[in-house]
């Protein structure tokens, strides 16, 4: 039998793969896509209901773009297909206190955010703690020292149906999908790229590698030194006090003072009866295959203690559901797309570092553009493999 060939094969269906293989089809390129399991899946990164999405990215500079291209595409999926894929309920991003010994010139996430919104123009509402309270009455307990930044603009992505979306169109524009496949090996030679799976075998001219969590074992050298898994978990609270919550809520990003602690969350999805909060840990490290995938009922309580219920009104410590998922965490917590080093014709977009999925539509159409066109319509050099050497 003979091999099947490709001009482009994309590894990894999650929220880059999904994106990257829509725009290649969406362009016409003979492209498919291969994935372990069957997209979207709980395995990975690209799950959990929601994913905050916002403009005035407090990461960096470099992301801003990103943001907003993909806010923009995940409208047009919307127009296609008659589904819901972004809520623009808002973003509240806060600072929960001032640290008395900050320097008056310090600046702390909310800052950066406030500043890239003046910085690109975009709309947004500066809030003192009153300011807060009154809005967004289930921050009442907020001390009188925090400070918010307001993005209408923003709000949350449901990362299951936009990778679904782009799937589904993908296939409708003649993509090829291979599920149940796991790629064990890259075989570079002088015309494109041999991807050798338990049992079968493609060929391609290129193949981009989102593989996630997976993609330090699969790229090696120097991913293997430069790539962290970091499990997380989401809890989703069971909602005592509707009333704290009112229409429109806005998803939230908290941080304490000095950026020590933070939490993210999201407004009652309705009928749920419920509210997803979560926080990220850096510290531990985990192998892939390995992944505790149990949540902790100790963890979600530590959390509800010690950031929830100083800070929030209108939830119980119950547990409605809990889910872990995992990041794939860079040196400086940016991303990695570039060219394999030592791999030739391969592309890696990957190591997205928690903070992926509301840049994922954007950076699929800029691999497409590069791949058809030779160069993007936006920057991706802020991403480069250079700046570790």
């Amino acid at each position: 039998m003979p091999t099947p060939e490709f001009d482009v094969l994309v590894v990894g269906l999650g929220a880059m793969g999904a994106a990257t293989l829509y725009q290649l089809a969406k362009r016409g390129v003979k492209v498919a896509g291969i994935d372990r399991f069957s997209p979207p899946h709980d395995q990975g990164s690209s799950h959990g209901d929601t994913r905050i999405t916002r403009q005035a990215v407090g990461e960096g500079a470099a992301y801003v773009p990103l943001a907003i291209r993909s806010q923009q595409i995940w409208r047009e999926l919307e127009a296609e297909l008659d589904v819901e894929l972004f809520e623009q309920c808002g973003v509240l991003v806060m600072t929960a206190s001032t640290d008395p010994q900050r320097p008056a010139d310090a600046r702390d996430f909310t800052d950066n955010s406030i500043e890239l919104a003046r910085r690109y123009g975009i709309e947004h509402q500066v809030l003192d703690a009153g300011e807060i309270r009154q809005r967004f009455p289930q921050f009442a307990p907020l001390d009188d020292s925090a400070r918010g930044y307001f993005e209408p603009g923003g709000g949350f992505v449901r990362p299951e149906r936009c990778i679904e979306a782009q799937l589904t169109r993908a296939r409708q524009l003649r993509a090829t999908l291979i599920t149940g496949q796991q790629v064990l090996e890259l075989k570079p030679g002088a015309d494109g790229v041999e991807v050798i799976c338990q049992g079968s075998r493609f060929k391609a001219r290129q193949v981009i590698v989102s593989a996630g969590i997976w993609s330090a074992p699969l790229l090696g050298a120097p991913f293997d030194s430069l790539l962290r898994v970091c499990r997380q978990q989401l809890y989703w609270f069971r909602l005592d006090q509707p009333a704290h919550y009112p229409a429109r809520s806005p998803s939230f990003i908290l941080h304490s003072a000095e950026d020590r602690d933070t939490c993210y969350g999201f407004p009652p999805i309705p009928g749920e009866g419920s509210v997803k909060i979560a926080t990220e840990q850096y510290e531990q490290a985990s192998q892939p295959d390995s992944l505790d995938r149990q949540p902790s009922s100790a963890d979600a309580q530590r959390l509800f203690r010690e950031l929830v219920a100083p800070h929030m009104a209108g939830l119980a410590p119950q547990l409605v559901k809990a889910s872990v998922c995992a990041y794939t965490v860079t040196p400086d917590s940016g991303f990695i797309i570039d060219r394999h080093p030592h791999l030739a014709h391969v592309t890696v977009v990957s190591a997205c570092s928690g903070h992926g999925f509301k840049h994922s539509a954007a950076i699929g159409e800029a691999l497409a553009q590069q791949v058809v066109d030779g160069r993007s319509e936006l920057d991706l050099g802020s991403f480069s493999l250079q700046r570790f050497t």
